[in-house]
């Protein structure tokens, strides 16, 4: 296991002053600084990935670029006045992700399944159709609630199309995504333990990243639909 990998107080520090500096003069005056504060946040994530791949597989991590996309935003700040990374589960045999987003006030611990294509999304409603019963015990375990409490994501307002709006599961079905996020203070962040505290609430994940897998994996019938 990773161990000894820290987030420092400067990394906020620095944020802090972004945030108040957003513009492209004050970023290269300040880019060398910028430059050790990501190799710092690169070097945690990658002890993060290290710990996943301890008790999961993970297929590729990814640091977030700071400059932001302005083409389409009323907000045209240059940069980011955070740090993120992602994790992506081994590919089509076990789907999902993590995600870990570092500012000062807001940073937070995020896992789960942004954005499902339109088979699994409908491959996952058939199957909450069909029977939400081990579904719900598992996003019911005791240490995964406590970590995690209940799940979260954008859904549509009634029922999505084919399926009934007064179904008893529809509060399940009518999502779009299934994640589940833990807010973290900036003590937690900058704690000596935060990054064994990141890797046991990953842990605590599995039980649903498993029953997830198996549905995403198998037909209605339970049979394997990987070739």
């Amino acid at each position: 296991m990773a161990s000894n990998v820290t987030i420092s107080e400067g990394v906020f520090d620095f944020l802090n002053e972004l945030k108040k500096n957003n513009n492209r003069d004050w970023f290269e005056a300040h880019k060398t600084e910028f430059k050790k504060y990501e190799a710092e946040i690169k070097s945690f994530l990658e002890a993060v990935k290290t710990n996943l791949n301890h008790h999961d597989d993970i297929e590729k991590m990814k640091l977030f670029r700071i400059y932001r996309d302005v083409r389409f935003s009323k907000d045209k700040t240059p940069y980011k006045a955070h740090f993120a990374g992602s994790f992506s589960r081994l590919g089509g045999h076990l789907r999902g992700g993590y995600y870990v987003h570092l500012k000062p006030g807001e940073s937070l611990l995020a896992t789960g399944f942004w954005a499902p294509n339109k088979e699994d999304l409908l491959r996952i409603r058939k199957e909450l159709e069909m029977d939400a019963g081990e579904f719900r015990n598992v996003i019911a375990q005791k240490e995964l609630k406590s970590i995690w409490g209940g799940m979260r994501g954008d859904e549509v307002k009634t029922a999505p199309k084919g399926f009934d709006k007064e179904h008893p599961d529809i509060d399940l079905i009518r999502k779009k995504q299934f994640v589940f996020t833990r807010n973290l203070s900036d003590k937690e962040v900058l704690s000596p333990s935060f990054l064994e505290e990141v890797d046991n609430s990953f842990k605590a994940i599995r039980p649903y990243f498993d029953l997830m897998s198996d549905i995403l994996t198998t037909n209605l019938n339970g049979e394997s639909i990987l070739e």
